[in-house]
């Protein structure tokens, strides 16, 4: 019989070996943990910057849905509103047009841009941009507007801009005002950083004209056709339920009690889709209006 003790030294040396691999083994599984945990942590937006351009406190409920999405998917998404919404009555409240509404609509603004998760830079321009004060009101007005947009988009650097269409939604001179100034600023020249500038569209298709204010016209004054709204985003359910608890914020502005139920149907109706129409520039210099 083989009385011998095994070699103490060698297993011992073993031992320890062992111990650092297992050490390793550990240390290695909660490097590749802390790697899953964050990959999945980061979202697939992060760092992208979107700058939302509109005239008035509640104009963004064309768009809410979209920046409910980016904001979401980690995007920086800061909401510009123009104007003060002093003017925002209607004949279906006793509102009076001035100081009063002014801090309601802001109260408003922060509620909904809060529901939204966006950052709100809210501007005190005049509505109407006191176009009733004629050129020496108005013209300083608007190009003190002008600069201010255009310091907001040098400051942000966005990777993308979106505002009203040329249409101004129905003809609005405020919200045409807007689109006129983010296109000019965009063109004024070429940015650093690469960015896209889109206008939002309602299709033609989806207006009906009889039943609404403006009879058989509003497919005209309204709508784009589908050909040149070629930028088409989805949103979730999710998304929607964040657009329409910020639509409920504006409280002034709803003439009568917007359900869940209705607002829901409404964008189902359009597929839960908005419609943007990219600013797309010339690529080459041409010498005929005719190419």
């Amino acid at each position: 019989m083989n009385n011998s003790f095994p070699n103490t030294k060698f297993d011992m040396k073993n031992l320890f070996n062992l111990k650092i691999l297992q050490g390793s083994w550990i240390t290695f599984a909660f490097i590749l943990m802390f790697l899953q945990t964050n990959l999945f942590a980061q979202k697939p937006l992060e760092g992208k910057v979107i700058l939302a351009a509109f005239a008035h406190p509640d104009d963004e409920m064309t768009v809410a849905p979209i920046l409910a999405k980016y904001a979401r998917e980690g995007a920086k998404i800061h909401l510009v509103i123009v104007t003060d919404g002093r003017l925002g009555v209607n004949d279906k409240t006793d509102y009076v047009a001035g100081g009063g509404v002014i801090a309601m609509r802001q109260r408003e603004m922060k509620c909904a841009a809060s529901k939204l998760g966006v950052e709100l830079i809210h501007l005190k321009y005049h509505d109407q941009l006191k176009s009733g004060e004629g050129y020496d009101g108005h013209i300083p007005h608007v190009r003190s507007m002008i600069k201010a947009m255009h310091g907001i988009v040098e400051k942000l650097k966005p990777d993308v801009i979106i505002t009203w269409g040329p249409d101004g939604g129905y003809a609005h001179i405020d919200h045409r005002l807007v689109s006129l100034t983010m296109t000019q600023i965009f063109t004024s020249r070429v940015w650093d950083r690469p960015t896209s500038l889109y206008y939002y569209g309602t299709p033609t298709e989806s207006i009906e004209d009889p039943k609404t204010k403006w009879g058989s016209s509003s497919k005209i004054i309204q709508g784009q056709d589908k050909k040149y709204l070629t930028t088409h985003v989805s949103y979730t359910e999710e998304d929607m339920i964040k657009a329409y608890n910020s639509v409920i914020c504006h409280v002034s502005q709803l003439q009568h009690t917007r359900s869940w139920e209705t607002y829901k149907a409404k964008r189902e109706k359009n597929g839960k889709i908005i419609y943007l129409r990219k600013f797309v520039a010339p690529t080459k210099i041409s010498n005929s209006v005719f190419d």
